[in-house]
């Protein structure tokens, strides 16, 4: 066992500790929401995630992804691997360079507990969201972050007992209204600590 997951036995128990390695977590997308929804969950003890992103790091993520100067122009995925490894470097990480689509959809998050939609466009939240809001598992997205200011109206809507919401629900991104990173952590971090009270209080792992 590496240093930092002593730390999280010493700091969880060895119930919560044991629980949050059994689970596994499926991103949807790894920007703004996904990079860094998954180093919330890296730090927090989950140390099995499936993502999938198709894009690369550019310039224009730095001012709210989980990237850095030096990673602009690689493949997301392998960034963010690289990024989450220097936090746990014995994760069980799974990364797909490739889009979901409604071909692989039902497929892609098929071995997952917690299925977390981080993607951009409307389209494809609606895609993930119908394949996976009756699932049966936990299922989290997320719909307005985008712009500065008035932080507390992103809030958490629970649409059943395994869908929860997050956002203002009506500041989507555009040229007008930019994704700032502290709307856009506040995001992923209630993502993350959803799903962290789910697999505490509720989970038990179905996989794996």
């Amino acid at each position: 066992m590496n240093n930092f997951r002593e730390e999280l036995l010493a700091c969880l128990g060895k119930e919560a500790f044991e629980k949050l390695g059994k689970i596994k977590t499926g991103i949807a997308g790894a920007g703004g929401l996904g990079s860094n929804c998954a180093a919330f969950l890296v730090r927090s003890g989950f140390r099995k995630l499936k993502i999938y992103d198709f894009d690369k790091v550019s310039y224009s993520n730095l001012n709210r992804q989980f990237y850095f100067y030096d990673q602009v122009g690689h493949w997301k995925v392998d960034a963010l691997r690289v990024n989450l490894s220097r936090i746990d470097p014995d994760l069980e990480l799974e990364t797909f360079n490739e889009r979901v689509t409604n071909a692989n959809v039902s497929g892609a998050f098929a071995d997952c507990d917690i299925v977390i939609e981080a993607f951009d466009r409307a389209e494809n939240k609606k895609m993930l969201t119908e394949a996976y809001m009756n699932s049966g598992k936990l299922y989290i997205s997320a719909s307005g972050i985008a712009g500065c200011g008035d932080s507390d109206n992103i809030t958490i809507k629970k649409i059943h007992d395994k869908f929860f919401l997050i956002g203002d629900g009506v500041s989507e991104a555009s040229a007008a209204l930019p994704p700032f990173a502290p709307r856009v952590n506040i995001a992923a971090a209630k993502e993350a600590d959803i799903a962290l009270s789910w697999a505490l209080r509720k989970g038990t792992a179905q996989h794996g």
